[in-house]
């Protein structure tokens, strides 16, 4: 977290007992530059809304879902103020378990509606929802953002059954989908292994330069799209006209998706068919980069010769310090993949994110090992999802 965040917290833990929002508000405008936005307050790395109650139990309306994607980019946080105690709580759109108030009408293109302070996870991932976890539970959200909160919210909220379903794989497609263990170890061990790593070497040396600028873009989806583009994409003229964005001090990148697949590059090798979803890891900072959505990473395993890799660029100070291509079964990575499953919809088995430090780790290692027991053991929980 940013220091200005760490000296926020700090005040307010200062300030118990003060018992009164307006007082505390008063004297947070003296020590910090915040802008107010009707009930938050901002700055340019934090925003926030006061809120007050007689004890701990918390159903106050907080804020609109409208006005909290405004500040959604940032870490949003609640501070309930009560006589004894004043309680801080991350509440980005990942930290919210539904809209309560006014959202009848709340759809994924009409956001309505607003929450209450009972509908704010206490818990997340196994992490209380408070200050010493707040760096950690952010980097989860910062992947996620809010856009891939909203059809959550809209479900939650209404009922409404999302587009899509849960891939209902037959007893052939099971036994590829548990035999990809086995495929990514050979894979690994083949000449086709090195041919892929070269290709995909040789895009980073080629865009280095670019890569090296683009990581110095904040926004952590532009960035990651800026990327991945550069090195997997497609279209020549799309390519050289980021590339000029690049060169622009103002980042005048042109619009342009990219295709919401499982991997950014695809390559078929001799008898496998691979994936390969890349990644950048900015060294310096705290993040847990968002991985695969589980329904799709099981319709691709399932068929016959397919790998699904993960291509990790390291970028430390002005310069990438390395790159490694893994399987999404490397013994470290697979530990340390989190799975979103309870907090996704119905009709979905759910996402995952992994950790950034184990790809720190990966990064500097270079380990590739497939643990192929625990492999199962996790495929085989997914599959019963």
């Amino acid at each position: 977290m940013h220091n200005e965040i760490n000296k926020f917290i700090t005040f307010i833990n200062d300030h118990h007992g003060i018992d009164n929002k307006t007082s505390l508000i008063n004297l947070l405008k003296g020590n910090f530059n915040l802008t107010k936005d009707r009930s938050v307050y901002y700055c340019d790395h934090f925003s926030f809304r006061v809120s007050s109650s007689k004890n701990k139990s918390f159903s106050n309306t907080v804020l609109s879902l409208s006005n909290l994607r405004k500040y959604d980019h940032l870490p949003f946080f609640v501070c309930l103020v009560t006589p004894e105690k004043n309680y801080l709580y991350i509440a980005n759109s990942s930290f919210l378990k539904k809209i309560s108030h006014s959202s009848q009408h709340l759809r994924v293109d009409n956001i309505k509606g607003s929450f209450n302070g009972s509908d704010i996870f206490t818990e997340f991932q196994g992490l209380d929802n408070k200050p010493n976890n707040f760096d950690q539970l952010y980097s989860f959200h910062a992947e996620l953002g809010f856009q891939e909160n909203l059809p959550r919210l809209v479900e939650a909220t209404n009922n409404i059954t999302p587009k899509g379903n849960k891939f209902d794989a037959k007893q052939s497609q099971i036994d590829a989908i548990l035999n990809a263990p086995k495929r990514a170890l050979d894979f690994i061990n083949s000449p086709h292994y090195n041919e892929l790593k070269n290709e995909l070497d040789k895009k980073v040396s080629d865009y280095s330069n670019e890569i090296i600028i683009a990581s110095l873009i904040e926004n952590v989806n532009v960035r990651g799209r800026v990327i991945e583009y550069l090195i997997a994409g497609k279209d020549d003229e799309l390519r050289n006209q980021i590339i000029e964005g690049l060169k622009d001090p103002d980042h005048n990148l042109p619009r342009f998706k990219t295709d919401n697949k499982l991997g950014d590059y695809q390559r078929i090798l001799d008898s496998y068919i691979t994936e390969t979803d890349i990644k950048t890891k900015i060294m310096v900072l705290n993040s847990n980069p968002k991985a695969y959505n589980l329904d799709k990473m099981l319709e691709f395993l399932a068929e016959e010769g397919s790998v699904f890799l993960f291509y990790f660029i390291g970028i430390g100070s002005n310069k990438i310090t390395n790159t490694a291509l893994v399987s999404i079964f490397q013994t470290k990575l697979l530990s340390k993949t989190f799975v979103f499953n309870h907090w996704a919809g119905r009709n979905s088995r759910g996402v995952t994110q992994f950790e950034g430090k184990t790809i720190a780790e990966i990064l500097h290692s270079g380990e590739n090992d497939v643990d192929q027991e625990a492999a199962l053991v996790f495929l085989n929980e997914i599959l019963s999802l």
